[in-house]
């Protein structure tokens, strides 16, 4: 399907089923009009409508739950994620005990964190689409379930060889929560909601990898035996999956359409009837061939043929390993360096934890103010550059924080408490950048959004899998105020990017095939009352 934007395209868009089960079948509009719309509606008396919601306020619709529902699911979907990203970086304050246990060298030792990150490459790929063919929740029990069950081979490994491999296994099944989260978002909530509870989900993205060492570094200090850090990884792995169960309700569309016609058709006074209750989902037939084009293909496709797609996957990889070089990094800094503690070096983490939730604050604080006012003029799809606000002062944040970090964390002579005061700066600059694209994307590529994020994952993991591979040698041949320069000059060459995003977004997305551009047609349709005065 061609969606370039060009005048002849059919306006407004027809019904069409996005990547994250929202329904878009005019502007400003997420309700599809049908027969079954009227509550006063009896599909068994008018079987060759489609099964869809009661009208508005239909229980069923998750666009429609109570505001404690959706903060519920929110809270959970995003403790959830706590946890899958929490176990990336918890081993990288026993890499010492690691070390002695299996006899390794420092530069294998890296590779614990490494390939946990490297199964985020791929899980995305099957989740995804799993969960919108069979469901958010059965997806996310069965990954989770088997997630908690691989630390366990990490807690009993033999050696090395198993560590590894039950790691690269708990990063592919830990990639599901981070998939799913945000299209539960996306089915909950409606766009000019989203603002807080999105800020809230991309700080689980990040709290949790700052929690880790934070946590590890403690257990690494303690006379506990050395794998009492998987340990901890797998009680609060099984404390946040027997939650997950118990409280998260399912939220995709397609799959809550699907069970109301099963349960119609047992209603239905003859199988005759019961044939013809139908969802449009169920009508379409699913070839492999197709699912194999969607999920493996097109994502490489869009990030081969969408310039803004490539920039901003650069960018984010950049942001994405740079913090996980921090957990490599800060060791070198603030225990070689200045002579802190193992646990004191991972509380030098909550500056990471206290600048991405200041981020969360701004982020919230700029939709409210610069997003949500366009909504309604723009009937709900205001333009995806509107999303860049927060990007826009977190890339230079990230500069700063980065050449502070560096400079400051140097010299001995000069406190601890100033590099690690840049820690705040930095979370704070890797959270605004971070979800400031991720929500632009989202509003670039609409229905396509699912193999934009795919990409991005992809590069993005395999760029934060290998930084931890390099970041000691890198910090201790430059040394550690030229290797955080090197950083800092790579965040500097792209500072600009959203700021020419803002600018020339627009003009570059008339010439993407896979970008709506809604808002360009809404322009025109704006344009037509002063044109005729």
């Amino acid at each position: 399907m061609d969606s370039t934007c060009k005048p002849s395209q059919t306006y407004p868009p027809s019904p069409t089923t996005t990547g994250s089960c929202v329904t878009l079948d005019s502007v400003g509009s997420t309700e599809v009009k049908s027969p079954t719309d009227d509550k006063s509606f009896n599909v068994l008396e008018h079987p060759s409508s489609p099964v869809t919601w009661n009208g508005p306020g239909d229980p069923m619709n998750p666009q429609d739950w109570s505001s404690r529902k959706k903060w519920m699911t929110t809270l959970v979907a995003s403790a959830v994620t706590i946890n899958a990203t929490f176990s990336s970086s918890a081993p990288s304050s026993a890499t010492e005990r690691i070390i002695e246990q299996f006899a390794i060298s420092s530069e294998v030792s890296y590779a614990v964190t490494s390939v946990y990150l490297l199964g985020y490459v791929f899980g995305p790929f099957f989740f995804g689409p799993g969960s919108e063919m069979l469901g958010r929740k059965p997806v996310l029990v069965v990954t989770m379930c088997c997630y908690t069950l691989f630390i366990l081979g990490q807690i009993f490994a033999p050696d090395i060889q198993t560590l590894l491999v039950t790691r690269f296994f708990s990063g592919f099944f830990a990639s599901s929560p981070l998939t799913i989260g945000s299209a539960i978002l996306a089915d909950i909530w409606a766009g000019k909601d989203r603002g807080l509870p999105s800020s809230i989900f991309s700080g689980s993205v990040f709290l949790g990898p700052a929690l880790g060492p934070l946590v590890g570094g403690f257990v690494a200090e303690s006379s506990l035996k050395w794998n009492w850090i998987f340990w901890v990884m797998f009680i609060f792995a099984g404390a946040s999956t027997f939650i997950m169960i118990l409280l998260l309700p399912e939220s995709c569309a397609m799959v809550l359409l699907s069970k109301k016609a099963k349960r119609l058709r047992k209603q239905a006074e003859t199988p005759e009837i019961a044939k013809t209750i139908y969802t449009e989902h169920e009508r379409k037939e699913i070839k492999m061939g197709e699912v194999i084009r969607l999920t493996l293909y097109r994502p490489f496709q869009m990030l081969a043929e969408e310039p803004i797609l490539v920039l901003v996957t650069a960018y984010m990889s950049i942001v994405y390993g740079l913090l996980y070089a921090l957990f490599e990094a800060f060791p070198i800094i603030f225990m070689d360096r200045h002579g802190l503690s193992s646990s004191q070096n991972g509380l030098i983490f909550i500056g990471v934890g206290i600048g991405s939730t200041l981020g969360a604050f701004v982020n919230w604080y700029l939709t409210q103010n610069l997003y949500v006012p366009h909504y309604a003029r723009w009937k709900g799809f205001p333009p995806a550059e509107y999303r860049l606000w927060g990007a826009m002062v977190g890339s230079p944040a990230l500069v700063i924080g980065t050449f502070w970090l560096g400079w400051t964390g140097n010299y001995e002579s000069i406190s601890w408490t100033v590099p690690a005061v840049a820690t705040i700066m930095l979370g704070f600059g890797i959270f605004l950048i971070f979800t400031s694209f991720l929500t632009y994307l989202i509003d670039t590529y609409l229905m396509y959004s699912a193999s934009a994020f795919a990409a991005n994952t992809t590069i993005r993991s395999l760029v934060a899998a290998a930084f931890p591979l390099f970041t000691v040698q890198m910090f201790q041949n430059l040394g550690i105020g030229w290797a955080a320069s090197l950083i800092g000059f790579i965040a500097l060459l792209l500072a600009p990017s959203p700021f020419l995003f803002f600018k020339y977004g627009a003009s570059i997305r008339t010439k993407s095939k896979f970008a709506p551009c809604i808002d360009l047609k809404i322009a025109k349709e704006l344009e037509k009352p002063k044109s005729s005065v």
